[in-house]
């Protein structure tokens, strides 16, 4: 680790990265565990897009699985209008991998 002031592990550079407001902590966690599940959400929609264009799944399993999907992403607005989050929000910035979520196109 490098030790000098200019360093990545620089002090302040750290204190930044761990500083946490006790009074955003419930905030900050539910920004987490939405970023979570809308990348789980995600996941599971190409999942079901893919084997939908297989043929893996039988009509009634393809509507379940639409209804579901629907539903979870109705769902997931809602929590971040509760929270004051835009779906944007959720989607962490991963530096030169880009970002966690794919970019909604317009």
């Amino acid at each position: 680790m490098r030790q000098d002031s200019t360093g990545p592990t620089a002090p302040a550079t750290l204190a930044q990265r761990l500083e946490s407001d006790p009074e955003t902590v419930e905030r900050d966690l539910v920004k987490l565990v939405l970023t979570v599940v809308e990348l789980l959400r995600q996941l599971m929609e190409r999942t079901a897009l893919h084997r939908a264009d297989q043929g893996d799944l039988t009509e009634d399993q393809e509507e379940r699985v639409g209804m579901t999907l629907m539903i979870l992403h109705d769902r997931m607005t809602e929590l971040c209008e509760r929270y004051g989050f835009t779906m944007d929000d959720l989607n962490l910035d991963l530096g030169p991998l880009g970002s966690l979520l794919p970019r909604n196109s317009p």
